[in-house]
């Protein structure tokens, strides 16, 4: 009978481990929020996301995206991660910033010049540390930078404009915060804060001389119907984080955690050359239009944008020589 109840014990045991390979097997959730309806193309790279890390490790994730702030809505991401309710979003170095101060040297004027500039950043020495610092900080991991656009200057009118001094006195339209009308203000122009549903009015009327956004911004406002011409300063090269929650990071393992960032790079080179490709075009189709496109002197306006900053109290609380070794990357 003892015999019988061990062979039994055994064999339950037994039962145990053979059971348990299955349960280790069980995909991991991976639940991504974005604001970004599902034909941008950061909603789009989700998917490349998605697909790339199947082919990494099939069967072991359980990725699901919710767009258009279906899961939860702008600004509330960030802490849906920080609490653990959802395991990847898109964070901006803007929303970085307003954690971080000392980082408001990310946001400033002319310090990126390319998508990959950004990504050479987060792999030098200070992207490291910047990196370890907002892990400490905020429970997240920044995986990659994925391009969000090239801020160009959109005018109402034909103007020679070559250098910073050329804007003077011009009504440039800016995003009501503090952080842009400072940026308007450092290309020369004379910032006027106007909501983005006014702009086309403001343009068509004169309330304003000119806007600025990125080219498919533009497009997509018919901003091209009421101006003239657009000049391209490239003052603000903007990228988003493509970020994972510290406490989903923290339950991979290795083959996991790579398998992971190689799938948010695949992501990222695919939005970034998508993006990269329609700004291209879409010179051609505003000189289709009938915009006249221009060139400045770039360095001028990034050497004026970059001393306006360099001496103003924002960049009492920056890391010293931060921006001097940025600017090298870019070499």
């Amino acid at each position: 009978m003892i015999l019988k109840k061990s062979l039994i014990a055994k064999a339950l045991l037994c039962s145990v481990f053979i059971a348990t390979p299955a349960l280790a097997q069980d995909p991991i959730e991976l639940k991504m929020t974005v604001p970004s309806v599902p034909t941008d193309l950061h909603t789009k790279a989700l998917h490349v996301f998605k697909d790339e890390i199947e082919k990494e490790m099939p069967g072991a994730f359980d990725v699901q995206i919710y767009d258009s702030g279906s899961l939860f809505g702008q600004g509330a991401d960030l802490d849906a991660l920080q609490r653990g309710n959802a395991e990847m979003t898109y964070v901006s170095y803007q929303l970085i910033a307003d954690a971080l101060p000392q980082y408001g040297l990310l946001t400033a004027g002319y310090l990126f010049q390319s998508p990959q500039h950004y990504r050479a950043f987060l792999a030098s020495d200070i992207g490291t540390e910047f990196k370890q610092t907002v892990s400490d900080e905020m429970d997240i991991q920044l995986l990659d930078a994925c391009y969000l656009g090239t801020r160009q200057l959109n005018l109402r009118n034909e103007m020679d404009i070559q250098t910073p001094d050329d804007l003077a006195g011009v009504k440039l339209r800016m995003p009501s915060s503090d952080a842009w009308l400072f940026l308007g203000k450092a290309l020369g122009a004379n910032p006027t804060p106007l909501p983005f549903g006014e702009v086309y009015l403001g343009l068509q009327t004169g309330t304003i001389d000119a806007q600025d956004n990125p080219l498919p911004t533009v497009e997509a406002a018919k901003f091209y119907e009421v101006t003239d011409q657009i000049t391209l300063t490239s003052h603000l090269v903007d990228a988003i984080n493509f970020s994972v929650s510290n406490i989903f990071w923290d339950e991979l393992d290795d083959a996991q955690k790579e398998a992971v960032t190689k799938a948010a790079k695949a992501a990222c080179d695919w939005n970034n050359a998508e993006r990269v490709k329609v700004e291209q075009d879409l010179v051609a189709f505003f000189e289709g239009e009938g915009l006249v496109v221009t060139t400045p002197d770039v360095n001028a306006f990034r050497t004026h944008v970059q001393e306006a900053y360099m001496n103003s109290p924002r960049a009492a609380d920056w890391p010293q020589g931060w921006i001097e070794k940025i600017n090298q990357l870019a070499e």
